[in-house]
């Protein structure tokens, strides 16, 4: 018997997820498929020593009562049960510069950013007031991002230069650097990036900065006990070989390597978009789109080191710590020289259960080329998919784990007397993993001068099959969840969604 569906969403990242859950609310049928042991996409976690760390997201921005985020995650009806732990109010991120003591603080809440940061800088008051209206008014600007209103982009808005904009409000050198230190949020690339990117990025965290106690993977965990409660199925270990078209050309189910079928009326798509390509073939989508895809530049990808510490060794910090060699790398932090790596990275610590003054664990990420691992692009290793990549593989990762904990003796001096274990991840692990193309943190790149040009449809030129996820506009939680409610929103209605949400803010607001 084969099973019909309503939807069928591939692949279970948060854009999946989110899409397949606001649609089963809505009483459809539907299924989510997932290739990989875990789901979740860029929420996945992983443990070591019973530690667990998370591979994709570090914290979280949005999430105190009725900001953004915290409305959609209420609606999907996972707010009440994640475990957040909000992190330093005058100082969520902290950055630095080559040998300077000083670390330069950006707090939650625009009035007290300002504070903190006019402290070091007591004529840039005035500025700093500016950089946050302009900020606050550009996100106002974006369909969704208020949750309800506003239906079509600024175009002016999305021309906005992030380089120009920053010199605009500034002349002030190191004040430019230290509001755009945490740049890795968005790939290191603030010389063509739209200002849209930045504000966007920056403003859910100077609302409010949270971590997630145990990891990301608690959102997928909430998701899918969501999804089978309005009676979805999500089966992992199924991967996706081929798209199937009926006699008339109507796109009709899907088929698993395993060799199970899925029929449904309509199909989500929340795979990487080079994947999706390749998948249902190029024949079948417009010369246009395939084209301009094809013609995107990925965001650099990234190498992390894991450091589990001794017991009650070193002190726990609730912020992040964004360090560069120089106040120049911030403009293009991802173009780093190999002799002089780490150039950059973010620091992050995570609290003992028992202990919480001192951290368990380190983690430190800093740029990498997909160059830098092609040798061993044709291997896989994942849980499901296990093989080594070798010796020579093992000797490379050992080194760049050396060079990144010397960068870090530079600001936390004998720091190797605290380390009781070390663990690293490649672009490798996060291609394997996460899917991305080239392991790609955040999709691609973005540019002001053709900021439409990395914008896609959630529609497809096949009438019952849609798009969501990273690579289709924004990234991040906040941009890919909004992504997914635009997603469903071209399947059941602007109308119906922007009712929905209404619906529910106002029950908020009386309670």
């Amino acid at each position: 018997m084969k099973k019909e569906y309503d939807i069928l969403v591939i692949g279970s990242g948060l854009g999946g997820l989110v899409s397949a859950l606001i649609l089963a609310k809505e009483g459809l049928k539907v299924c989510v498929l997932e290739k990989n042991n875990q789901y979740g996409g860029n929420l996945q976690t992983f443990s070591r020593e019973k530690l667990i760390f998370d591979t994709g997201v570090h914290y979280l921005g949005g999430l105190s009562k009725g900001q953004n985020l915290h409305q959609f995650f209420s609606y999907l009806g996972i707010m009440d049960d994640l475990k957040l732990h909000k992190m330093d109010e005058d100082s969520y991120d902290k950055i630095s510069f080559g040998d300077e003591n000083i670390e330069y603080p950006h707090a939650q809440g625009y009035e007290n950013f300002v504070e903190q940061l006019t402290a070091y800088f007591p004529n840039e008051k005035q500025n700093l007031e500016n950089y946050c209206e302009e900020i606050q008014y550009v996100c106002a600007q974006f369909p969704r991002y208020q949750v309800v209103g506003k239906e079509s982009y600024n175009e002016e808005i999305l021309h906005l230069n992030t380089k120009r904009f920053i010199e605009s409000v500034t002349q002030d050198k190191k004040l430019q650097a230290v509001l755009l230190g945490s740049n890795f949020l968005y790939g290191g690339d603030s010389e063509n990036i739209p200002f849209y990117v930045h504000a966007l990025t920056v403003n859910s965290y100077i609302q409010s900065a949270y971590k997630c106690v145990k990891g990301g993977s608690q959102i997928t965990k909430l998701l899918i006990k969501k999804l089978r409660e309005h009676g979805a199925e999500v089966h992992k270990h199924s991967v996706v070989s081929e798209f199937i078209f009926n006699e008339t050309g109507v796109l009709s189910s899907v088929k698993t390597k395993e060799g199970k079928e899925y029929t449904a009326k309509k199909f989500i798509s929340n795979i990487e978009i080079r994947s999706f390509i390749k998948l249902i073939g190029e024949e079948k989508l417009r010369k246009s789109f395939l084209n301009r895809v094809l013609s995107w530049e990925p965001v650099s990808s990234c190498f992390s080191v894991y450091l589990i510490l001794k017991p009650q060794s070193f002190p726990n910090f609730n912020y992040n710590i964004y360090h560069y060699s120089s106040e120049e790398m911030i403009w293009s932090a991802f173009r780093y020289s190999k002799e002089s790596w780490p150039e950059t990275y973010m620091l992050s610590s995570t609290p003992s259960k028992h202990h919480p003054d001192y951290a368990e664990s380190l983690t430190a990420i800093s740029y990498m080329d997909f160059e830098e691992v092609k040798a061993w692009k044709e291997t896989v290793n994942t849980v499901a998919d296990e093989h080594e990549r070798g010796l020579k593989y093992e000797q490379f990762k050992l080194e760049k784990a050396e060079k990144m904990i010397t960068a870090l003796e530079r600001k936390i001096p004998n720091l190797r007397h605290f380390i009781k274990s070390i663990y690293t991840s490649s672009p490798l692990s996060y291609r394997d993993y996460i899917g991305s193309f080239e392991g790609n943190m955040y999709g691609y790149m973005k540019n002001s001068d053709n900021p439409l040009k990395t914008m896609v449809s959630p529609r497809t030129k096949i009438d019952n099959l849609f798009l969501t996820g990273q690579s289709v506009n924004m990234h991040g939680i906040l941009g890919v969840t909004i992504g997914a409610f635009n997603t469903c929103a071209e399947i059941l209605g602007k109308e119906l969604i922007d009712g929905r949400l209404k619906q529910m803010i106002n029950t908020h607001e009386k309670k």
